[in-house]
């Protein structure tokens, strides 16, 4: 594994998995999610139903479940450890750690995501991608980041997508 204690100033060193739940940067950026949330449902973007979680059991579980953890796999738990095998990879290259490898995985996140969202949405994931590629650095593993995607996956099927 990448050591991403020799990164500089605005690196961190990695932690064990079982601090997690101490982790004050987990829960801004668990808060975070429902801010947004109600940001967009303020100006009416939601499409929020009660009935919507109940009726879209289902694809609730494939979309806030199946989908997180196989995307994790591929982009956190394969193609950002590879990159970060190479010096460039491990370079901080944006504030709060993040590396050159989470950065590149973080785009073609966005890139593939653009043939199932429109653009502006396709875009937008770019922010969260880089959240959880952090927590990926920070914690050695994939299992904060499928929490965070299904956590923010759950939120954005919830309010905005239509059954």
């Amino acid at each position: 594994m990448a050591d991403l204690r020799v990164l500089g100033r605005n690196s961190f060193t990695t932690r064990p998995l079982g601090t997690l739940c101490s982790d004050p940067c987990l829960w801004r950026v668990l808060v975070a999610g429902p801010v947004f949330w109600l940001v967009l449902g303020f100006f009416g973007f939601s499409d929020f139903k009660w009935s919507k979680i109940l009726a879209g059991g289902w694809q609730l579980l494939l979309f806030a479940g199946l989908d997180p953890l196989l995307e994790e796999w591929l982009f956190r738990g394969l193609l950002q450890p590879l990159l970060l095998r190479y010096p460039f990879g491990r370079r901080v290259v944006l504030p709060f750690g993040v590396t050159a490898a989470n950065f590149l995985t973080s785009v073609l996140f966005v890139v593939l995501h653009l043939f199932t969202h429109p653009p502006l949405w396709a875009f937008l994931i770019l922010v969260p991608s880089l959240i959880f590629g952090v927590f990926r650095d920070r914690y050695q593993s994939v299992i904060p980041p499928v929490f965070l995607h299904s956590f923010y996956n759950f939120g954005y099927f919830v309010l905005f997508l239509p059954l």
